[in-house]
């Protein structure tokens, strides 16, 4: 298994290129912002022949080059129906006023192939199976991409901008929910395995193990308790 990532952009976003190994088919799992140099340079290193682009959700941060990408190599982008506006119209997911000056020129709108992701879905790419998850609270389309245990390495979690190390996403903006992201956390987290590898949207990798023991949020929500406002959050 070929797992490469790297920060991109002026939010640091972590991009993901995702392999069976090196020299064959891959996944892109959130191309942000300034993303597209970062992925070029990634599938030369690796060898690597992109199949698809999977987003965790709509932020700008997270799909700012998904059209120069998916352009460039001919590849769909897979995105939660309820994020799909985001891709052309970022300032509305941010509580802008359109005109806006947003981070300088961007490139915004839909590839030419977009298709929608469903929570429980399995996507079969790049000789991967992706277990899909919705997972709202950052934004109502929000999911996370689950990898399973093998041989060669623990379960892995892309969790977007649900769970960092140490924090969660912000629930603050336009169609996020404190509410939402308690239950996606007690749902979609609480029950994976402490080995469980999560590879966030942005900052360090961290566990399931190591969140559920330090993670306030987290801890609060095994507890059965509301959230601490004044725990830090993070995400765009």
């Amino acid at each position: 298994m070929l797992i490469a990532g790297f920060p991109a952009g002026a939010w640091g976003t972590n991009c993901y290129l995702v392999a069976p190994a090196a020299g064959e088919e891959c996944v892109i799992i959130d191309p942000g912002h300034q993303a597209a140099a970062g992925v070029e340079e990634a599938l030369g290193k690796h060898r690597l022949k992109p199949v698809a682009v999977v987003l965790t959700h709509g932020h700008i941060d997270h799909v700012a080059s998904v059209v120069p990408v998916c352009g460039a190599h001919d590849v769909p982008a897979w995105i939660h129906p309820e994020d799909r506006y985001m891709m052309s119209d970022p300032e509305r997911a941010l509580g802008r006023a359109i005109g806006m000056p947003l981070m300088g020129e961007l490139t915004v709108g839909e590839p030419g192939d977009v298709r929608e992701l469903t929570d429980g879905a399995r996507l079969e790419l790049a000789g991967l199976e992706l277990t899909v998850t919705h997972a709202p609270g950052h934004t109502k389309g929000s999911v996370t991409f689950g990898l399973p245990e093998s041989a060669e390495i623990p379960p892995v979690l892309f969790s977007g901008d649900l769970l960092f190390a140490g924090s969660i996403g912000r629930t603050d903006m336009p169609g996020g929910s404190m509410a939402d992201m308690l239950e996606s956390l007690a749902r979609v987290v609480l029950p994976l395995d402490d080995s469980t590898v999560v590879l966030p949207g942005h900052q360090e990798h961290t566990t399931i193990g190591r969140e559920r023991a330090t993670n306030p949020y987290l801890r609060q929500v095994a507890a059965g308790l509301g959230a601490d406002e004044g725990a830090p959050r993070r995400g765009l």
